[in-house]
């Protein structure tokens, strides 16, 4: 497994290093810790180039290039202090730091595609100005344009070195699996305990349906999954979770699925929420209603971890499992033509 962490000495950052040790990770692997100094650095000739320029101009140069060198240099001082705390939480991980400058989003992204990272890990906000958000601008970047899984860490106030608690969005989509593949691939503590949650709701508000006519009308090949077949694969999904040791159980809540799996977390003090990067969320369900991944990772008090589908979670489900959902997933691609 390769592990990207993004780290800027921010006290979400820490939070995010302390969650490591939550995280289900395994025993080996490599990660590497990066930290992007947000300064535009000139080129290094951009001094001696300006041959007519005036002293002042070539002044303010150089004044600007040594000062995103010191800040730099800081990006290189946190991100060894990083890996020092990383390396003594993951003791048998290959742990490197990194340090860069530019738009610390766009940097991380591009680090985990150099790196061929597995899962990035970003504290819940950054030290941009937009920090006041909910969900920091750094780590919505990096949550919206990465290709790899991304985990929105939340630390506790007090670790416990005890069992997990989980949360799994569950809809039978390919994306709802690949984070049933995540967790099943984790080495957990014993007693750790799995929530596979559905959250029963139309896909369009029924206020819509009062001025518009629904799409679902217009496309009747467009439809959620059938009781019996969600049932039937989160039944595939409980005994692959429990043939890990794990104890899992299933249930079906009435509401929107971005407040029901932040409310059923917080009642169960969960340690993290799992969802696929596609739950509840095809192209056409986001342009109506917001992705619930997103969502979900923005407002939770615990870490969320947004999982990338992969072939590892198609092969990890029964063919007879995934019964149905695909066809929904088709439907919903059909619909998206609907305009």
């Amino acid at each position: 497994m390769k592990l990207l962490i993004a780290y800027d000495g921010s006290k979400d950052a820490d939070s995010a290093l302390d969650d490591l040790q939550s995280a289900g990770l395994p025993t080996t692997g490599q990660a590497r810790v990066i930290s992007v100094a947000e300064v535009w650095l000139p080129p290094a000739d951009s001094i001696e180039e300006q041959n007519g320029a005036s002293a002042y101009a070539e002044s303010i140069l150089r004044e600007s290039r040594e000062r995103g060198a010191r800040i730099i240099a800081e990006a290189e001082i946190l991100a060894r202090f990083a890996a020092g705390r990383v390396s003594a939480a993951l003791p048998g991980w290959d742990v490197t730091p990194t340090a860069t400058y530019g738009s610390p989003g766009w940097e991380v992204v591009a680090e985990a595609d150099r790196f061929g990272a597995d899962l990035i890990v970003v504290g819940a906000q950054g030290q941009s100005f937009l920090s006041r958000l909910v969900l920091g601008s750094i780590s919505q970047r990096v949550l919206t344009e990465a290709k790899s899984s991304v985990r929105v860490a939340r630390g506790k106030i007090e670790l416990e070195d005890g069992p997990a608690r989980i949360i799994v969005g569950f809809d039978a989509s390919r994306g709802s699996w690949a984070a049933v593949s995540a967790v099943a691939k984790r080495e957990w503590k014993p007693g750790s305990e799995v929530r596979l949650i559905n959250v029963d709701e139309p896909v369009f508000p029924a206020n819509i349906g009062r001025f518009v006519t629904p799409v679902i009308a217009q496309a009747p090949g467009l439809k959620v999954v059938e009781r019996p077949q969600l049932e039937s694969s989160a039944q595939a999904a409980v005994s692959k979770l429990g043939a890990k040791g794990l104890a899992v159980s299933f249930q079906i809540c009435p509401g929107n699925p971005k407040q029901k799996l932040i409310e059923e977390a917080a009642s169960w003090r969960a340690d993290c929420i799992f969802v696929g990067a596609n739950a509840w969320g095809s192209r056409l369900e986001r342009l109506l209603l917001g992705s619930t991944s997103a969502a979900v990772a923005a407002r939770a008090h615990c870490s969320v971890e947004v999982v990338r589908h992969s072939k590892a979670s198609d092969d990890l489900r029964d063919d007879g499992a995934f019964h149905g959902a695909a066809d929904v997933e088709t439907s919903l691609a059909e619909a998206e033509a609907i305009k």
